[in-house]
């Protein structure tokens, strides 16, 4: 039963112990909690006002508290578990409302068989987007768990019929801390819960749910990654869009289409948590964090599941549609968002409800940052325009719970608003710096009059953070994500090939700057393999040596591919599960993206500012393979970048040299010279003819000069006195 169980209330007044109070507050302590009224056989009296949704408050006693701005009367409907229709239809009194909220305390429940909505009644006014309709049976917007989608691709209701759970949140945290990495010493890792362990090759017990990411643990730590970023976990739908295609049946896998925003999805449990649901995530995030490594939640407040005018009534279009929605003057929806709706999110009654939201999630599951999925539409106003100043984003920037969380925008939506170094930030915002890519992605494939651009990019896009952004810590830089091609994919592509998602390859981004090293898609050649990963360790080398957070595709460290498919959104299958045998396949490869992270975590003037070199070095300097010539231009096939600072480990300064030859021929580069008692190394060399590659203990260097094969980078170090010897 837990802490939280029988006996937690007297029928005494005032005789309720200190820890109820801490968790219930004052309003629990200061008045009876006993039942004043009864409706339909059920014994109530008023609920606690600003708690809301339903919370067990004792063994059978629970309060429920919703609210809506335009409501009439607003009815609790209360189920067995798995019935269509409720066995008791309990309204709320008109004298248990106060202002828009109401409130009730219902005794006498068996929460164990119980599941629950609400009927909401009000006018029905489609021009003013007003669409209350008592016929509806509405989702609470702050349920905490789901019923009916416990078994992934089924739904035991219809569309549009979901009813929520009381859930007895008692797990004991005790002394679990949070690593609170700083944004420049994280490395983010995004994978999706389901795919990252459903392949039966991952060799985890409970593949595709959170346990599977629980066992893999030790991987992750070992991997060198400081966060892992999920796709979102908030209860979805994943039969939403149901269909088959070539014999494959296709879901929402993704998951942007959110539900339930307080609730966990139930599917990703590898076990029922009837009244526990989010267990299992809790107890993930914990032994993540015994390994120092965060839990960063993607989440979707951009949209919702209802969709469109031809959409179902879930919930928020029930319970206040021309609140929660953007609406255009006759009461259709705005569609920023690309998804059919769009959030009004800076009305003040949404803006309470996400901030209520993010905090649930810090408080009770302990997470360490969110990334926002097409985060400029939080920026927009009532009528869909951008703002200067948006109060939500202001708010959840100084909001006290969320004080220490790391804030990521995805800074664009899809009605053209493109924030990418514009976005609000009050110095606490980063984000996924889309420029990175495509001017990375760009220079490495042999676009070289992309070369400026680049540069700026691997020091960091000081050309775009400065003013209220962090600066560095303001970019997350990255080369995949889970929208696109996948490392292995970017460079055995041209083009995208979706077929497999029904709709003639006309979906996914054409814009993809890839390429196929000469043979498109699945090849033995090994001269073309050859060249493909070469490319791939150019990619990651480059991402580990630059400026600002680097955020990673899971699968990407071992060459995991999606067969051309870069929008993967509804393929739940080999497609889209990791395979964990190319592991093996490719160890090369993957001991060496392994290092390289490692690498960057061994030298923090790649990833900060430092004390001033001793030897008088800046902390960046820019040069082309001529170490004496820093203009690079549109001509420049070589890109050098140096940082230095003086980082006391050891008493010396730490001084790394990157060398990128994006040109299809060798060309030879001179290296600075070296201060008084010290000499360069090697440490990674992407084109190494021996297949050495990365250097544990790096290699000194007789000469200055030195050749950089043709599409190769390499990476050099400082030594100092016999260190290396």
């Amino acid at each position: 039963m837990g802490e939280y169980g029988k006996n937690r209330f007297s029928k005494k007044k005032n005789d309720v112990d200190l820890h109820d109070a801490e968790v219930l507050g004052k309003d629990a302590v200061n008045r009876e909690l006993v039942w004043l009224d009864e409706v339909n056989g059920y014994k109530i009296r008023p609920g606690l006002y600003s708690m809301y949704g339903a919370t067990m408050l004792a063994e059978g006693i629970v309060n429920f508290t919703v609210y809506s701005n335009g409501a009439t009367s607003i009815t609790l409907n209360i189920y067995h578990r798995g019935d269509d229709k409720p066995f008791t239809e309990l309204p709320f009194p008109e004298k248990y409302k106060i202002g828009k909220v109401y409130s009730m305390i219902v005794f006498d429940l068996d929460i164990e068989d119980l599941e629950y909505n609400y009927s909401v009644d009000g006018p029905w006014e489609p021009e003013k987007g007003l669409l209350f309709d008592k016929s509806h049976k509405l989702l609470d917007p702050f349920a905490k768990a789901v019923s009916g989608q416990r078994i992934w691709g089924e739904t035991s209701y219809a569309q549009g019929d979901y009813r929520a759970r009381v859930v007895r949140e008692n797990f004991e945290w005790n002394v679990t801390r949070n690593p609170e990495i700083p944004m420049c010493d994280s490395i983010i890792y995004e994978m999706h819960v389901r795919g990252f362990t459903k392949d039966k090759s991952s060799g985890v017990t409970h593949g595709g749910t959170f346990e599977g990411i629980k066992e893999k643990a030790d991987y992750l730590k070992k991997l060198g990654i400081t966060a892992v970023e999920l796709m979102p976990i908030f209860e979805f739908d994943e039969t939403r869009d149901k269909r088959m295609h070539d014999g494959k049946m296709l879901l929402d896998y993704w998951g942007y289409n959110t539900v339930a925003f307080f609730a966990p999805n139930t599917s990703y449990a590898c076990e029922a948590e009837h009244n526990q649901e989010g267990l299992e995530l809790k107890q993930m995030i914990n032994a993540l964090k015994a390994n120092d490594i965060e839990v960063i939640l993607d989440v979707v407040f951009n949209h919702t599941s209802e969709g469109n005018e031809q959409g179902p009534f879930i919930s928020f279009k029930g319970f206040d549609n021309n609140i929660y929605y953007l609406l255009t003057p006759h009461g259709e929806y705005y569609n920023f968002s690309g998804c059919g709706n769009t959030m009004n999110c800076n009305h003040p009654m949404v803006q309470e409800f996400i901030v209520q939201c993010l905090r649930y999630w810090v408080e009770e599951y302990r997470v360490d940052g969110f990334r926002f999925d097409l985060a400029s539409i939080l920026g927009r106003d009532q009528d869909g325009a951008p703002m200067d100043r948006p109060p939500l984003l202001q708010r959840i920037a100084y909001d006290p719970i969320l004080g220490d969380v790391k804030l990521i925008a995805e800074a664009w939506d899809a009605g053209g608003v493109y924030q990418v170094g514009n976005f609000p930030s009050w110095k606490r915002w980063a984000e996924w710096n889309g420029k990175y890519r495509d001017d990375i992605r760009s220079y490495l494939k042999g676009d070289i009059w992309a070369a400026p651009e680049a540069v700026k990019r691997l020091t960091g896009s000081m050309d775009m953070y400065g003013g209220s952004y962090l600066g560095y810590e303001s970019s997350v830089n990255f080369i995949t994500c889970h929208d696109g091609f996948t490392l292995y994919d970017l460079y055995s592509y041209n083009g995208k090939h979706n077929e497999a998602n029904g709709w003639d390859n006309t979906d996914g981004a054409n814009d993809n700057r890839s390429w196929n090293c000469g043979i498109e898609g699945d090849t033995d050649d090994p001269g073309v393999l050859d060249l493909r990963f070469r490319m791939m360790r150019n990619a990651i080398t480059v991402l580990m040596c630059s400026r600002g957070t680097p955020m990673l595709t899971a699968g990407d460290e071992f060459g995991n591919t999606q067969f051309g498919n870069n929008n993967a959104y509804c393929q739940d299958n080999e497609i889209s599960w990791l395979d964990w045998s190319l592991i093996e396949k490719n160890r090369d490869y993957f001991d060496y993206y392994r290092n390289i992270i490692q690498f960057r975590r061994k030298h923090p003037c790649i990833r900060k500012d430092l004390s001033p070199a001793k030897c008088g070095l800046p902390f960046i300097s820019v040069h082309t393979e001529n170490p004496d010539n820093g203009n690079i231009t549109k001509d420049s096939r070589v890109i050098c970048v140096r940082y230095a600072g003086y980082y006391d480990k050891k008493g010396h300064d730490d001084i790394v040299y990157i060398a990128i030859n994006a040109y299809w021929e060798d060309i030879q580069i001179m290296l600075p010279g070296a201060p008084a008692g010290a000499y360069w190394t090697l440490c990674a060399d992407t084109g190494d003819e021996d297949g050495k590659y990365y250097y544990n203990r790096p290699k000194p260097l007789a000469y200055r000069n030195k050749t950089l094969k043709a599409r190769s980078v390499s990476v050099f170090t400082l030594a100092y006195g016999a260190e290396y010897g």
